[in-house]
C-alpha cells in the first residue's frame, strides 16, 4: 500500500514537471524567429524534459522506498543508504551524459561538493565528468564553421584533424595547422548549446525548485542562480579570449615574480568568433598526471607550490580569478627558458586553459577574503569570525564557513599547531568529512544560500584546487598553507598601506610585516622538521 502510494507520488511528480516544463518550452518555441531552431527544440526539448522528470522522480522514490522502516543509525540503514546513494549518483550521471551541455557542467560541479553531497556522488561524478563528455560529429563541427567563418575547416586551415583531442561540456577541441604553418588548437562549441541552453536551464530550475518543496533540506537553488549568470559568458568564446589576455596582463603587472611561470595559449583573433576559438597549441602534462610530470623531470611538489602561488595571487592581489581550475583545465610543461631548480630539477610552467568562467572581486571582498585566509592559516579565531561575517556567513555560521573552506572541524581550525589545516587524505579524514556533511546538511545548505555568488565561486575554485593538490601530493601539505598565509598577509598589508598614509600607520604596518615574517619563518621551520622526520623514517626503513 505504501509502495503504491509512493509510486503514485513519483508518477505524479514526473507528469507535473513534464507538463509544466513542456508548457514553458512550447511558449518559447512559439515565439522563435528561427524555424530550424524551433524544429530542433520541438523534437529535442520534450524528450529531455521527460528524461529529467523521470530521473528526478525515480531518485526521490528510491530514497523513500529503500529507507522506509529502517531504524536511524542502524547498520542495515547505513548499508541501504550507501546503495541508494550509488544508484542515484549513476542515474544522475547517465542523465547528464544523455542531455549533455549544462547538465555536464552541473555534474562537474556536484563532483566538487564533497562538503555537501554524499561521497558516492562525488566519486561517480569525478570519475566520469572530466574525461567522458559527449562529442559533436564532424558534420556538426563543419556546420559551426560555415555559420561562423563562412567555409569548411579544410578551407580555412591547411590541416584539420576531424577527431577531437578533447571534449568538454560546452565544446570540443581539434588540432589544426594554419596557412603560415603554425599548429593550433581549435575550440568548437557544441551545436545544440545555443538551441537548448535556455530551455535546459528552465528545466533544471523547475526540477530543483520542485524537489526543494518536497524535501525542504534539498536546496540547490543557489547553484541554478549561479549557472543562470555564468553560462551566457561561458558560451561566448570572445569573452574567454579576453579573459585569458587579462589574466596574463595581471600577472605581468601585479605579480612579475611568477609571471614567467604562468601561461595561457595565444589567441588567433582573426580565426575566432563567439562559437569558435583558435589558440596556440600547447603540449603539456595534465596537472593530475604525476607519472607524466615526473617524466618531464619536474617534481609534483613544485607543481603544487606553483598552483598555490598562482591562484593565491589571483584571489588576494589581482581580484580576477579563474574559477574552473579542475585538472582538465591545467597543463604542466617545463619552463621554456630551460632553467633548473636548486636541486637540478626542471622548473614547471603552469598553462591555464578554458578561461570562460572568471569572477571579479571588488576591493572590500578581496581584502576580507585575504584577511579570512590569513586568519585561517594563523588560527586567529577573532579574524576568522570578523571576516566571515563581512563575507556574508553571519554570526551563527562563521565556524561552519571556516570548516568548508579548510575541510577541517572548528577545533582543528583554531588549533595553534603549525600543521593544523593539513589533510593527510586518509580514510579517517574522508569519513570525518562525510560525517560532518551529513550532520550539518541543513546548515550547509543555508550557508550556501546566504553567501554572495562571488564567494560561492571562490568555494568552487577552492574545491578544484584541493582536488588538484590531493592528486599531486596525496593530501594537502604544510607548504601550501605557508604560501597562502604569506600571499594573503601581503595582500592585507598592501591594502592597509593604500588606506593609511600617516608615518605612524606606516610604522605599525612595518612592525606587523616583521611579525608576519617571524610567524612564516616559524611555519617553515616546522615544515623542515617534518620533512627531516620523514627522511629519517625512510632511512630507518631502508636499513631495516
Amino acid at each position: 500500500m505504501v509502495a503504491r502510494s509512493l509510486w503514485r507520488s513519483r508518477a505524479g511528480l514526473a507528469l507535473a514537471v513534464t507538463a509544466a516544463c513542456g508548457g514553458a518550452a512550447a511558449a518559447g518555441i512559439a515565439t522563435s524567429d528561427d524555424p530550424a531552431t524551433a524544429l530542433k527544440l520541438c523534437t529535442a526539448v520534450p524528450v529531455r524534459l521527460f528524461r529529467d522528470s523521470v530521473t528526478a522522480a525515480s531518485i526521490a522514490f528510491d530514497y523513500q522506498y529503500s529507507l522506509l522502516g529502517l531504524p536511524e543509525g542502524s547498520e542495515e540503514r547505513l548499508k541501504a543508504k550507501h546503495e541508494v546513494h550509488l544508484r542515484s549518483a549513476r542515474k544522475l550521471r547517465d542523465l547528464c551524459f544523455e542531455n549533455g551541455g549544462i547538465y555536464i557542467k552541473l555534474g562537474q560541479h556536484i563532483g566538487q561538493l564533497e562538503y555537501l553531497v554524499p561521497q558516492e556522488y562525488v566519486l561517480v561524478m569525478r570519475q566520469s565528468m572530466l574525461n567522458r563528455c559527449p562529442e559533436s560529429s564532424y558534420d556538426q563541427v563543419c556546420e559551426v564553421f560555415r555559420k561562423e567563418l563562412g567555409e569548411a575547416p579544410e578551407k580555412i586551415f591547411t590541416e584539420f584533424d576531424p577527431v577531437p583531442i578533447a571534449s568538454a561540456s560546452l565544446a570540443q577541441v581539434h588540432v589544426a595547422r594554419t596557412h603560415d604553418g603554425r599548429k593550433v588548437a581549435v575550440k568548437v562549441q557544441h551545436t545544440h548549446m545555443t538551441d537548448t541552453a535556455a530551455a535546459d536551464h528552465a528545466t533544471v530550475s523547475l526540477i530543483v525548485n520542485t524537489l526543494h518543496k518536497i524535501f525542504p533540506n534539498f536546496d540547490y537553488r543557489w547553484l541554478v542562480d549561479e549557472m543562470r549568470e555564468s553560462l551566457p559568458k561561458e558560451l561566448d568564446f570572445l569573452v574567454e579570449a579576453k579573459n585569458s589576455e587579462k589574466c596574463l596582463y595581471n600577472f605581468r603587472k601585479l605579480s612579475p615574480h611568477i609571471a614567467d611561470a604562468v601561461y595561457a595559449p595565444e589567441v588567433h583573433w582573426n580565426l575566432s568568433t563567439s562559437k569558435l576559438l583558435t589558440m596556440e597549441y600547447i603540449d603539456g602534462a595534465p596537472v593530475n598526471d604525476v607519472k607524466s610530470i615526473r617524466k618531464l623531470g619536474i617534481q609534483p611538489s613544485d607543481v603544487s607550490k606553483l598552483v598555490s602561488k598562482a591562484f593565491a595571487e589571483m584571489m588576494f592581489k589581482h581580484g580576477f580569478v579563474h574559477c574552473d581550475p579542475h585538472a582538465a583545465n591545467l597543463l604542466v610543461r617545463c619552463m621554456p627558458s630551460g632553467r633548473l631548480s636548486l636541486f637540478g630539477k626542471r622548473k614547471p610552467q603552469l598553462v591555464l586553459l578554458d578561461h570562460g568562467l572568471y569572477k571579479e572581486l571588488d576591493f572590500a571582498t578581496r581584502n576580507s577574503y585575504a584577511a579570512l585566509w590569513k586568519g585561517l592559516v594563523f588560527a586567529d579565531a577573532k579574524a576568522i569570525k570578523e571576516n566571515s561575517v563581512k563575507l556574508g556567513a553571519g554570526e551563527d555560521l562563521y565556524a561552519l564557513f571556516a570548516g568548508i573552506l579548510t575541510m577541517r572541524p572548528w577545533n582543528r581550525v583554531i588549533d595553534s599547531a603549525a600543521d593544523h589545516l593539513v589533510i593527510q587524505g586518509s580514510e579517517s579524514d574522508c569519513s570525518e568529512l562525510q560525517m560532518y556533511a551529513s550532520q550539518y546538511f541543513p546548515q550547509i545548505s543555508e550557508l550556501l544560500r546566504r553567501l554572495p555568488r562571488v564567494i560561492l565561486l571562490m568555494l568552487k575554485t577552492n574545491d578544484c584546487l584541493r582536488a588538484v593538490n590531493n592528486a599531486l601530493l596525496q593530501g594537502s601539505s604544510l607548504e601550501t598553507f605557508v604560501i597562502i598565509g604569506k600571499i594573503s598577509s601581503e595582500a592585507v598589508l598592501e591594502a592597509k598601506m593604500m588606506q593609511r598614509r600617516s608615518l605612524l600607520c606606516l610604522l605599525s604596518i612595518w612592525v606587523e610585516e616583521a611579525l608576519l615574517e617571524a610567524r612564516l619563518l616559524g611555519m617553515k621551520v616546522a615544515l623542515w622538521l617534518l620533512q627531516l622526520r620523514k627522511a629519517l623514517s625512510l632511512l630507518r626503513l631502508n636499513h631495516a
